[in-house]
């Protein structure tokens, strides 16, 4: 009892523009003085006299780069002998953004007035920005998909930050010679390589100095929690979702996830396994490995309606698991919450979120943020 004392108390401490192709991986800058990056696995970025350099691995081919942009200061010549690459002038003052997580990160910088437009508009909940669009300050480009492109050439802005894809093309958006950012930061596998992406965003808007210190504070709580988790005893085993169809996608064992269930104190059944994504299991290869999983989380846009009677009648089979009998089934209805908003940015915000969860008698006093018991 003293030692759990002695963890809590600590827990409690703790948390009081011309656009080519950028080649091979291998292809140098002249040398640079520091590099600003310590947990992104594929951003790199270096500081020269007149530019920085901001290199993006390509995440399907690791051997090479995705993207190569050389930002310089707005309003000054470029310098002689820049290697090849996308110029970007900073701060960006214009800028199209697709991603409502991206939106979310540029609001914590407070450059929310740096945003010209954004795709769409009917899923961001920044308040901040949607006070924008009511004002008519911010164009609405329409589906991130099939951006309308009359709008985008209306708002000409000073570059396009996006999410990108394996094999995927921009269409016209990628001819119109406007620097496209490609954001690559949720394919990430390390929470706080992803959340270290705000650097990047920093460069770009003119805040480095917001993003080091709020990348800074999101390190620090991160990392002393994780710490004291690995002090907190047993370890409850922890499962995700529902089957999908004839597939129940799981995070796999190098994942994003199943780093976080690690990080706060929990055993998850696939650790083992290799993949950095999802992977598609059958009901019964869940059951088998997992039917004795003390906690369930189930995360859905609109999963409000969702009980353990609707639960049991949408598929029956999942009244067989130990944590649908033990009543330990947490949702997260991400219509309601800002959870994929806020999390890629703040990941110490769930793993706070996760320990309260699998380590309760830790944070007796916590209100839970994302998830919440799965009613009857």
């Amino acid at each position: 009892m003293n030692r759990l004392l002695h963890i809590s108390a600590l827990v409690t401490l703790a948390f009081l523009s011309t656009q080519c192709n950028p080649g091979a991986k291998n292809d140098k800058a002249s040398p640079g003085n520091d590099t600003l990056i310590q947990h992104a696995e594929l951003l790199s970025v270096i500081r020269h006299e007149n530019y920085t350099d901001v290199q993006i691995t390509n995440p399907w081919d690791t051997t090479r780069l995705l993207h190569r942009y050389l930002l310089v200061p707005r309003g000054s010549e470029l310098p002689q002998g820049l290697p090849q690459g996308t110029v970007v002038k900073t701060p960006l003052e214009n800028s199209l953004v697709y991603s409502s997580v991206h939106i979310s990160a540029l609001d914590m910088l407070k450059a929310i007035d740096q945003i010209g437009g954004v795709c769409d508009l009917t899923y961001i909940k920044t308040p901040g920005l949607l006070a924008r669009a009511r004002a008519g300050k911010v164009t609405d480009a329409g589906n991130s998909m099939t951006p309308d492109i009359e709008q985008v050439m209306a708002l000409s802005p000073d570059a396009i930050l996006l999410s990108p894809f394996e094999n995927a093309g921009y269409g016209r958006i990628g001819k119109m010679g406007i620097p496209i950012i490609e954001c690559a930061d949720y394919l990430e596998t390390s929470p706080l390589g992803r959340a270290e992406w705000i650097k990047l965003f920093g460069l770009l808007y003119g805040k480095e100095t917001e993003a080091d210190s709020i990348f800074a504070l999101i390190e620090r709580q991160y990392t002393q929690l994780a710490g004291l988790m690995k002090s907190a005893g047993h370890k409850p085993t922890v499962i995700s979702e529902l089957k999908s169809g004839s597939a129940w996608y799981m995070p796999g064992g190098k994942s994003y996830m199943a780093r976080l269930f690690a990080d706060a104190g929990a055993d998850y059944p696939w650790s083992e396994n290799d993949e950095s994504g999802s992977i598609p299991l059958s009901f019964e290869t869940v059951f088998a490995r997992a039917g004795h999983a003390d906690i369930w989380l189930v995360k859905s846009f609109h999963v409000g309606s969702l009980t353990y009677e609707t639960l049991q009648k949408e598929y029956a089979p999942y009244a067989r698991f130990k944590a649908f009998a033990t009543r330990k089934i947490y949702k997260c209805d991400t219509a309601l919450c800002n959870y994929y908003e806020e999390t890629p940015f703040r990941p110490d915000l769930l793993l706070q979120e996760l320990s309260a969860l699998f380590h309760p008698e830790l944070f007796p006093q916590y209100t839970f943020r994302y998830y919440q018991p799965l009613p009857e």
